[in-house]
């Protein structure tokens, strides 16, 4: 039996115990333990902390609490445990997340998110004192938002996923010293030795694990605990066999056939030729030796072929001015994805777009699409985007047979927006201009949470034919005014653009609308808004769909910002960072903002026919 020896921690955490406990399991056949979700004891006792399904979390706890310490203030005592465990994943460089075990205040773990959160706590109360959880995280995955080492590492977790201490994965040989590093997620049995001084009153303890968009399965073989004494030796020879996972061996009847099968095949050989050829044209692919550092983040074609069944018209979402977006369910996975396809004719900048497009697929916020990769073809370049079910916003605000947002749902979309531009702009590690903010390039997600999606690409507008495109990235009646003059994007840019959007949500009106007296004029929507304003009615500007089904203070907060960040002077908007501010009631809206301080023609400026100087 293959057993590698991984790691040995000692830790001193507050208090716990009452008396003496100790328990082992070599293989957990007939255990009792609290178990959720998909997590499961298998027929030959194997503890199964994850099966392989996307995007899930699994518990394991011992079913009664531990007492750590005697009386309030009294002595603590010692705590030892050690298990034995095993990683399967298809390619153990792409692999996702690994297990945790865990100490915990509580056994119910219903509110924390699977994935890189490894069912531990959520996007809000992540590194919260009162999650009151402790936990050695066996993490295959790096997360650049826990400042993560790499993919493979040791980390010490108090209460949140950003670890207070990490390593990478091994041991040091006691022989020589010298330390061995080890692959989490080899598919091999390691075992883990960790001792606790301290603790809280009472505690559960056990494990936590979860899965994202990779397959992997993972694995306790066996567990013992000690309370004021070593934890009882696990007696590996009786410890259960791991599945047999990944291709299977031949069998000894396929090698007898195959020497009679070869004569057939020789007079069948001409035609397969023919196939196979016409086979690799349909699945042809533009690879060059540079991509080689972006493997991880390259889709095969053939899969993608397969996984929209050959981009048939069935599983087509939508059309843009820069390609068509079909639906997909990835082969081996089973993960729903959106593919998008661009025509792309010029290999100029296509290196620095690939590398872009693996940095950007580095993004991890709850309001933005994931991109998940690429795949080249000549001619044609193809992206891949986590599948959002409920698709663009802007059908929400314009399809008749879509259901009427509610007041409630357009602001939570508005705050999930504003603070995917903040991660954009300030608490990522680059700075990311999206440059096209609008409602279709707002996608909702199955709770009807807003998600930024196509950011990152602005590149690549050029090569569209959209009439709604100008020579200047972005879309006509969302583009900054000063865009005309130095075609440069900045942040305050995608304010400017955020500001329409703002407006159009609450409004339910297009940017740009032709007058109802001559079909030539168009009414810029801001000017619209600014007219209630003028009037002393500005809540008249919201959209009638709600039949008055809305917070009047807050429509005119959202107004007026709406107003004040598409201001045509550059100066005047706000930064993101103080539109959460003032979407969150942390700060009031400038004292001096009224109605003749915004006092503007936006057609005019937006015509480059006003200055564009300071305010």
């Amino acid at each position: 039996m293959n057993l590698h020896v991984l790691f040995f921690f000692v830790f001193t955490i507050p208090s716990f115990v009452n008396s003496k406990h100790q328990f082992v399991y070599s293989g957990f056949t007939g255990a009792n333990l609290t178990l959720d979700s998909m997590v499961s004891i298998t027929p030959n006792g194997l503890l199964q902390l994850t099966n392989g399904t996307l995007c899930l979390k699994g518990h394991a706890f011992h079913p009664t609490p531990f007492h750590f310490r005697k009386k309030p203030n009294g002595t603590v005592q010692s705590f030892s445990v050690t298990y034995v465990f095993a990683i399967y994943c298809i390619q153990s460089a792409i692999c996702g997340h690994g297990i945790a075990f865990l100490i915990a205040a509580r056994n119910n773990f219903s509110d924390a998110l699977q994935a890189q959160y490894m069912g531990l706590a959520n996007g809000y109360n992540n590194g919260n004192a009162t999650n009151n959880f402790f936990a050695v995280e066996l993490d295959t995955n790096k997360n650049d938002e826990f400042y993560d080492i790499n993919n493979n590492h040791v980390g010490v977790d108090i209460n949140g996923l950003n670890s207070v201490n990490s390593s990478s994965a091994g041991y040091y040989d006691d022989n020589s010293g010298n330390f061995h590093n080890l692959t989490l997620a080899s598919y091999k049995m390691m075992q883990v030795w960790v001792e606790y001084d301290g603790g809280t009153t009472q505690v559960y303890i056990g494990f936590s694990s979860s899965t994202g968009s990779f397959i992997a399965r993972q694995y306790v073989l066996a567990w013992s605990f000690g309370m004021n004494r070593p934890a009882p030796p696990i007696d590996i020879t009786k410890l259960p066999k791991l599945p047999r996972e990944g291709p299977r061996p031949q069998s000894k009847v396929f090698n007898i056939v195959l020497p009679i099968a070869t004569a057939a095949f020789a007079i069948l050989a001409g035609t397969i030729l023919i196939l196979l050829i016409r086979r690799q044209l349909r699945y042809a692919e533009l690879r060059e030796d540079w991509e080689v550092e972006f493997g991880p983040h390259r889709f095969s074609y053939k899969d993608l072929f397969r996984a929209t069944e050959g981009f048939k018209n069935e599983n087509l979402l939508g059309i843009g001015g820069f390609g068509r977006v079909y639906k997909g369910v990835l082969p081996i996975s089973k993960q729903v994805v959106a593919v998008k396809k661009i025509s792309h004719d010029s290999n100029q900048g296509i290196k620095e777009f690939v590398s872009e497009v693996v940095s950007i697929g580095r993004l991890q916020h709850r309001n933005l699409v994931q991109l998940l990769g690429y795949c080249r073809r000549k001619g044609e370049l193809i992206l891949v985007y986590e599948y959002m079910s409920r698709g663009s916003l802007e059908k929400y605000i314009y399809d008749e047979d879509k259901p009427t947002l509610s007041w409630e749902q357009r602001f939570r979309v508005i705050k999930g927006i504003a603070s995917g531009l903040l991660y954009l702009h300030e608490e990522w590690e680059k700075v990311v201009l999206h440059r096209d903010i609008k409602p279709s390039n707002v996608l909702l997600d199955d709770e009807m949470n807003g998600r930024l999606g196509d950011f990152g690409l602005a590149r690549l507008y050029d090569h569209g034919a959209d009439p709604q495109t100008t020579h200047v990235v972005g879309t006509i009646g969302y583009l900054a005014p000063e865009m005309a003059r130095t075609s440069k994007a900045t942040p305050r840019t995608d304010v400017f653009s955020f500001g329409i959007f703002l407006l159009e949500v609450i409004c339910g009106r297009k940017p740009t609308e032709q007058t109802a007296q001559d079909s030539n004029k168009q009414l810029m929507l801001v000017d619209w808004v600014l007219n209630f304003w003028h009037k002393g009615s500005l809540t008249g500007a919201v959209d009638p769909k709600l039949q008055g089904a809305y917070d009047a203070d807050e429509a005119c907060l959202l107004l007026k910002l709406g107003l004040l960040c598409s201001h045509p002077f550059i100066n005047a908007r706000p930064n993101m960072r103080q539109v959460m501010h003032y979407l969150s009631g942390n700060m009031p809206l400038p004292v001096q903002l009224r109605p003749a301080d915004m006092s503007f023609n936006m057609l005019s400026l937006m015509q480059n026919k006003l200055p564009l100087g300071r305010p």
